[in-house]
């Protein structure tokens, strides 16, 4: 038997992947791109489409090349992709008729702010909170912003999707307008147990369902290519699933009771919880897990905004280090005499506190604290938000996690990780798999392709890459988490305060 090939597209926040995976869960290939992160405003964060889709022209190639195998070879296409961001195009030329709104985009706040009384019933049938992190008022902004796009939306000569529904467009060559529940469900326009678009919340966001694409199971047939110049027609897309489901299953998260973190751009908890949704009296959130057939399977989830991106700002906006993976060894060079604490809210807080407006602090600077007790500090800030989500997620299902799998960037930074579970006062299983979320997606569509009969055999090529165990004491543990919280409570009071 010929082996099989699944491809993997794992378009992120700040770059695109491509990964291609055996039959025995190995990734045999790999490439990734960067693309621009554009601020016109404020508060606003937009991206290319058309430029997120060149990247495909240069990562298929170059994977494919390192597998040493031909586009013909491949089995199937499996996508993951940045959850939230929205993409707005025209259905005849396929041209998007705006920028992306990304999912980071605040500038939907005031319309979150002014109808927070609704925010029960909207939590109730969709799981999620009245947030600009989600589409739907990302939506409704392109279409107040500009009355003509509303009139040709109404006419259905639009189309509106997240990024996995803008790829599948294009890869299939215009004829297929699809997602996948898992993104579905974090629109803010799906209803969590009939897993349809609901009229109401259509309504409510002045959404016409004529934009929206069809709702499929993560495992399912969703097209196949049309010839491009850098794929051939005729290979099937069978697995589609937003980034953080994708990592949970790439890290064999399939029953209820498993959890994971994956530490990207920002830093996402996913516990599952079965067939049951659970909606969270501590501010978490509910949506779909990937699945592998009609049948609703459901999670809780906490996202933290700022993880890497917090590494990013010492490289990039203090020039502290010259590459990320400096940042271990640098935080490994503190002081424990310095026990500042750094609040990483650039973009707000998110899960469980969901307070839009704050922005980071940095509390107890002295004229010793050095680069090194920053560094500390930064990594310690996304630690703590993760601390923060685990803590709300174990009151709500009533008991405490085991451990927590983790993945992604930060996940490769040793020092971290014992930190986190210092903090978390719990083991740390960092996945063997450094692509899990990529992973994800081909799992989702070897399952389709019959690569793999069933979830066993998943279960079977999935395993953690080493273990942290708490070291610290529970009364240093309080110690430091009291001082965590008394930050946030702090910098949350301060920004809602009214300046004179």
């Amino acid at each position: 038997m010929p082996s099989a090939y699944l491809l993997a597209i794992d378009q992120g926040t700040t770059s695109t992947r491509a990964a291609i995976f055996n039959e025995s869960g190995q990734c045999v290939g790999t490439a990734s791109r960067e693309f621009r992160q554009m601020y016109p405003q404020p508060g606003w964060v937009e991206h290319d489409p058309n430029e997120i889709l060149q990247t495909l022209v240069h990562v298929f190639p170059a994977a494919l090349g390192q597998a040493r195998i031909g586009a013909t070879d491949l089995t199937a296409i499996g996508i993951t992709n940045q959850r939230e961001t929205v993409v707005l195009w025209d259905r005849a030329s396929g041209q998007p008729v705006a920028p992306a709104i990304v999912w980071q985009d605040r500038r939907t706040a005031d319309f979150c702010k002014e109808r927070k009384n609704d925010e029960p019933w909207l939590a109730e049938r969709t799981g999620l909170v009245l947030d600009p992190y989600f589409s739907a008022s990302k939506i409704r902004w392109l279409l107040q912003n500009d009355p003509s796009l509303r009139a040709r939306a109404e006419a259905g000569k639009l189309a509106v999707g997240t990024i996995d529904s803008w790829l599948l467009w294009n890869l299939a060559g215009g004829q297929v307008h699809a997602t996948d529940m898992s993104n579905a469900s974090r629109t803010l326009l799906l209803n969590l147990r009939t897993v349809e678009w609901d009229v109401d919340l259509c309504r409510f966001f002045d959404v016409p369902l004529a934009l929206l694409p069809t709702v499929q199971p993560s495992a399912s047939r969703f097209g196949v290519t049309s010839a491009t110049p850098f794929l051939p027609a005729g290979i099937p897309i069978l697995g589609v699933a937003g980034d953080q489901q994708s990592a949970l299953f790439g890290q064999g998260g399939f029953a209820a009771g498993e959890a994971k973190c994956t530490y990207g751009t920002g830093a996402f908890f996913l516990l599952h919880t079965g067939e049951t949704p659970i909606h969270s009296k501590h501010r978490l959130l509910t949506s779909l897990a990937a699945t592998i057939d009609a049948t609703p399977k459901y999670v809780l989830e906490g996202s933290v905004f700022i993880a890497g991106a917090a590494v990013q700002w010492l490289r990039d906006g203090l020039h502290v280090i010259g590459q990320s993976s400096e940042v271990e060894a640098l935080a490994a060079n503190s002081s424990a005499d310095e026990p500042i604490v750094f609040v990483p809210g650039f973009v707000g807080l998110g899960a469980p506190h969901w307070t839009p407006d704050v922005r980071g602090a940095i509390f107890g600077l002295t004229r010793n604290t050095s680069v090194a007790d920053l560094a500390r500090a930064v990594l310690e800030g996304v630690a703590f938000q993760v601390v923060d989500l685990i803590d709300a997620a174990d009151r709500d299902i009533g008991r405490p996690l085991t451990d927590l799998r983790v993945d992604g960037g930060m996940a490769q930074n040793a020092w971290f990780l014992q930190r986190q579970a210092d903090l978390l006062g719990r083991p740390v299983l960092p996945a063997l798999a450094h692509e899990a979320t990529a992973l994800g997606a081909a799992f989702l569509a070897g399952l389709q392709a019959g690569v793999w009969p069933n979830l066993d055999a998943l279960r079977r090529l999935t395993q953690a890459g080493g273990r942290f165990d708490p070291t610290w004491d529970a009364a240093t543990r309080t110690q430091k988490q009291s001082q965590w919280r008394h930050a946030v409570r702090t910098v949350i009071a301060y920004h809602s305060q009214k300046c004179p």
